[in-house]
């Protein structure tokens, strides 16, 4: 069984780059420039999300509740971001505080009862669907200020901006989960909860605080990805949750907690938006892309379970 873990931490990145090999010999367009600044931007709303849950998994829950929180924060922000009303920093502010609001009921919910997260986040996603399409009444938001409007589609120094966003929450998740006691934490608690608990390690606080921080991060997707659209939209983010936790678990994040890396979930990403971009580019119809998709998660799941039967034995 070393052979699937070395496959597991190792093989992605094989994989990823034998697929964008396979798609330049296919595609003329796929290895240039302008089309991988569009692959990048397009993920960076997928990332964010999967960072957060990247979270969340390794100290074995879940969140099903990141494309609502994605609409919530998106609607919201879009309300105050009318020009002439209120500087950028309110309506981004507003998006960040209800996707760690919802983050944070969750983690109590969680926290406090017996109720799995599974179970949990499924009724928040519900929940955050309808809360979205309350504050809008239904249709979409717009008119929304040049400064908002530069976070999605703005660019710094020939860099799109929803990059530099990436690159910097890359940079701070992967050192929170590396170099810090929390992140040490979170292992311990996917690992073995019994034994964090017996450690010391205040497991509940610990997982309230990762809640919070994906639900901080699906606050900022969506807050991208309204800005990108320049328009907030209560039916925005449907299905997310899904690509983000499949990005995760693609990068090596173990579904039964206590593995993973941001940069792991970073290939994951990178790699669900490369499939996709490239299929695009074969002019592959999107029924099929959808069936590729799921059969890259079902490996994916195949492969973990494969690794946790061999560490059982």
């Amino acid at each position: 069984m070393q052979f699937i873990k070395s496959l597991k931490q190792y093989g992605i990145v094989g994989a990823f780059l034998l697929i964008c090999l396979l798609l330049s010999l296919l595609t003329p367009q796929f290895f240039t420039l302008s089309n991988w600044t569009i692959i990048i931007t397009q993920v960076s709303i997928n990332a964010l999300l999967a960072f957060g849950v990247t979270f969340v998994i390794i100290t074995g829950g879940i969140d099903l509740s990141l494309g609502s929180m994605v609409a919530v924060a998106g609607v919201a922000s879009a309300m105050v971001a009318h020009p002439d009303t209120y500087p950028v920093v309110v309506p981004i502010g507003v998006g960040l505080l209800c996707g760690l609001l919802i983050g944070g009921f969750n983690g109590l919910v969680i926290t406090r009862s017996n109720i799995a997260p599974f179970i949990v986040t499924l009724g928040t996603m519900t929940i955050g669907r309808g809360l979205a399409l309350i504050l809008s009444k239904g249709r979409p938001v717009s008119n929304l200020s040049d400064a908002f409007n530069f976070i999605g589609g703005g660019a710094v120094g020939g860099v799109p901006f929803p990059i530099v966003i990436l690159i910097v929450v890359f940079i701070v998740c992967h050192l929170i989960l590396k170099k810090t006691v929390l992140g040490r934490y979170i292992y311990a608690i996917g690992g073995n909860e019994n034994a964090a608990k017996a450690a010391g390690i205040e497991v509940n606080k610990v997982k309230m605080t990762v809640y919070m921080m994906c639900g901080l991060l699906a606050g900022l997707a969506g807050i991208l990805l309204t800005s990108r659209i320049t328009t907030g939209q209560p039916n925005a983010g449907a299905g997310f949750e899904l690509y983000a936790i499949a990005a995760a678990i693609i990068g090596g994040t173990s579904t039964s907690g206590g593995t993973g890396t941001m940069t792991g979930t970073l290939i994951g990403a990178l790699m669900i938006g490369v499939i996709s971009n490239g299929l695009d580019l074969l002019n592959v119809s999107s029924y099929y892309q959808q069936i590729v998709m799921g059969s890259i998660i079902i490996g994916a799941v195949v492969l973990d379970s494969w690794q946790q039967r061999g560490s059982r034995r």
